[in-house]
């Protein structure tokens, strides 16, 4: 007679509990950047909306931005995600996920839109702001009466905010690369009657081109060192 599933056989073992979605990606999600801009400036507002940044919703100067790097790279989903459900008037600017990383900028004329769309990011990736990486300041440079062989050179690639001949130049880069970001509208704010001549913000190292009167590209320098090291991060 075969024993009954009570007569003493050892119980099989209960099935491994799935682990919860939400604390796998509180595990995976890395928050690399997270960076707040109150009130973009002019230039550095047109330079969002071109189509090789915006790729979304363009910003105007005077709105809120948020930006944030994660890894892995389509974690990112999951960050947009949870901005657009807790702060629907937020629209997103760029999305864009790259070999490793992930990055997106949300941005509201009304700031308290922004403040829900980072506190939900956040409870997202199970993260805080101070998660993210302190930038670090790779080099920096002020080129004084940029001939014009030089600036043929740095326009090649331009249509408009061009160096001219005679102004000084100001080279800065760091890393993480959207750190480029605030240092850019930083400057501007700090030296409104500069040039922002480029802005690379995305891939390994972020880089600003500025120029302008040299006391301009100084101010502007200064303000972007302040910025950066008064970051708290990692």
């Amino acid at each position: 007679m075969a024993d009954s599933p009570t007569s003493g056989a050892p119980a099989a073992p209960a099935p491994a509990r799935e682990p919860r979605a939400g604390a796998a990606r509180a595990a995976t999600a890395e928050l690399r950047v997270y960076l707040r801009l109150d009130g973009l400036e002019r230039q550095f507002a047109a330079y969002m909306a071109t189509p090789t940044r915006a790729r979304g919703y363009p910003p105007k100067a005077g709105d809120h931005s948020l930006i944030v790097e994660v890894a892995p790279a389509l974690a990112i989903q999951r960050v947009l995600d949870a901005a657009l459900k807790a702060s629907p008037h937020v629209e997103p600017g760029l999305l864009y996920v790259e070999r490793q990383y992930g990055i997106l900028e949300v941005h509201s004329s009304d700031p308290a839109d922004v403040d829900r769309a980072g506190e939900a990011i956040l409870s997202a990736i199970g993260a805080t702001a101070e998660d993210r990486l302190k930038p670090e300041i790779l080099y920096s440079e002020i080129i004084e009466d940029i001939t014009d062989q030089h600036a043929v050179i740095l326009n090649r690639t331009r249509e408009a905010s061009m160096i001219l001949p005679g102004s000084a130049l100001l080279v800065y880069e760091m890393a993480p690369a959207l750190f480029a970001a605030v240092a850019a509208n930083s400057a501007e704010k700090a030296a409104p009657d500069l040039t922002l001549v480029d802005v690379q913000m995305i891939g390994a190292a972020g880089r600003l081109f500025i120029s302008g009167p040299t006391a301009s590209v100084r101010k502007a320098r200064e303000e972007i060192t302040r910025v950066l090291s008064a970051v708290e991060g990692r």
